[in-house]
């Protein structure tokens, strides 16, 4: 069952890959075909913020059960969000480079994934540095958790505070961006793909701590 869905999976994300490279959209505001980043640096982001969420409710989990299973979730969402965010300031920073001129700007979105990025570096960097698996999960739950609240301000509010050269309050007059039929179903149809691969790996890394923890 598991091969199958992994093959559905990856069927799924490559029509999602060429839809979006193919697919004929609309003009949105001055952005013309570099809208097409919006396929993947939108769902990228959004991972990265569900991973981090994930790794927030798994490090109270640990708190509240002392179950060592729980720090291996905590962990393997970090680092999974970790690798979706600095996918998706890479894919920001493209398209940057062709709005903008220059890859970096610190406009308040660049500079809030830049935080987050740091912050969940830190959070690697403090487990590496304590060998006691305990003592790892007691530091590295409250940590993921005070991260974690951390996660909503720095993706939902700080860059609404802050005049900002992102899309979203440039493309047009509502702040949104408008998307006709297909472009809105490749959009989600990313989404999914993209949210359905983060569960397939964080299933995968835990399958992997679980198969370690029994040769323990």
């Amino acid at each position: 069952m598991n091969k199958i869905l992994k093959y559905i999976l990856f069927i799924w994300l490559a029509a999602v890959i060429c839809f979006a490279i193919i697919m004929p959209i609309p003009a949105i505001g001055n952005m013309g075909e570099r809208a097409r980043i919006l396929f993947f640096h939108v769902p990228t982001a959004w991972v990265s913020t569900v991973a981090f969420v994930m790794a927030l409710v798994y490090g109270a989990m640990y708190i509240k059960k002392r179950d060592i299973i729980y720090d291996y979730k905590a962990s393997s969402s970090a680092a999974l969000g970790l690798v979706f965010a600095l996918l998706a300031t890479v894919t920001g920073a493209i398209w940057a480079k062709f709005e903008w001129g220059a890859f970096w700007n610190w406009d308040p979105r660049q500079t809030s994934i830049f935080v987050l990025i740091l912050i969940y570096g830190a959070y690697f960097a403090l487990r590496s540095a304590i060998e006691s698996e305990e003592q790892r999960a007691k530091l590295s739950s409250v940590y993921s958790i005070l991260a974690g609240i951390t996660v909503p301000f720095f993706i939902f509010v700080f860059p609404r505070i802050v005049e900002s050269l992102h899309p979203d309050p440039i493309v047009n007059s509502s702040g949104r961006v408008k998307m006709n039929g297909n472009m809105l179903i490749i959009f989600l149809s990313s989404l999914a793909g993209f949210t359905a691969l983060y569960a397939w790996m964080l299933n995968l890394r835990i399958r992997i701590a679980k198969l370690n923890l029994r040769e323990k």
